[in-house]
């Protein structure tokens, strides 16, 4: 047999044992976790962008949903408390001899009705108008101070007339804005029918009157009933037309 070097067989043995190490220590760094590269991690950071402005336009609309039923619940409450005035008005109204109990001109709405303070109070004077303030067009109330006499009374009366087409500083001082309107309109209810009080059936004939005293006189001017219609403004909280019928208690039935 051929002679063998001296430390040939520990070389291989070696060089084996590197080998195998070697393979061992690929396959570990094979099987060790790697980090993400750029592309996916634009991918991740558009994706969570994407869920967050989602989740943006989610809260944002639950926001908005709630102010907006919040403004019309306000403007509702708002609402139902004119009609409460509006009907409080006409409840407490008083035929005064040689006074109008109430007036429609076209523009403003006038009455005279009882204090709500009783007794020797006296009487009030309350206009109901529209006119723009603060560059909205508002239903307007005006009220007068309490009237004892005649004369207190007449003026009370034609202030409310100013009022309701050229206000003055004295006049603005005892009105109130209640709702934003587009329109309105009053209507009588005399002879089984509902007409436009500037009409000629919307008021009482001298046939009618007849020969009764100044109480009565007045009395009779108060319709039967009265019919309120409301043009709510489309861009409000409240939008749409409304109507409110009230009847003279005095004429038989109820306030409806």
């Amino acid at each position: 047999s051929p002679c063998r070097r001296p430390g040939a067989q520990p070389e291989r043995a070696g060089a084996a044992a590197l080998d195998h190490r070697g393979a061992k220590l690929n396959r570990r760094r094979s099987h060790s976790p790697r980090g993400f590269t750029l592309i996916e991690l634009l991918i991740a950071i558009a994706l969570l962008g994407l869920m967050a402005l989602m989740s943006w336009r989610g809260i944002d609309s639950m926001v908005r949903t709630q102010q907006q039923t919040k403004a019309r619940g306000d403007a509702l409450l708002t609402l139902q408390a004119a009609l409460g005035q509006w009907g409080a008005d006409l409840d407490a109204l008083v035929a005064l001899p040689y006074t109008t109990p109430i007036d429609w001109d076209g523009q403003a709405l006038r009455m005279t009705r009882r204090s709500s303070a009783g007794g020797d109070a006296g009487a009030l004077v309350v206009a109901w108008s529209q006119r723009e303030v603060a560059g909205t067009t508002q239903w307007l109330r005006w009220q007068s101070a309490p009237v004892t006499t005649r004369g207190d009374w007449q003026r009370a009366w034609d202030r409310a007339a100013v009022w309701a087409r050229s206000p003055g500083d004295a006049e603005r001082r005892s009105e109130v804005a209640l709702v934003p309107l587009a329109g309105w309109q009053i209507f009588y209810f005399r002879g089984n029918a509902w007409s436009n009080p500037l009409s000629s059936s919307g008021t009482p004939t001298a046939q009618s009157v007849g020969q009764a005293s100044p109480a009565a006189k007045a009395q009779a001017l108060v319709p039967d009933g009265i019919r309120l219609q409301l043009d709510l403004g489309p861009n409000d909280a409240l939008a749409g037309r409304l109507t409110r019928d009230w009847v003279n208690p005095l004429n038989g039935g109820g306030k409806s």
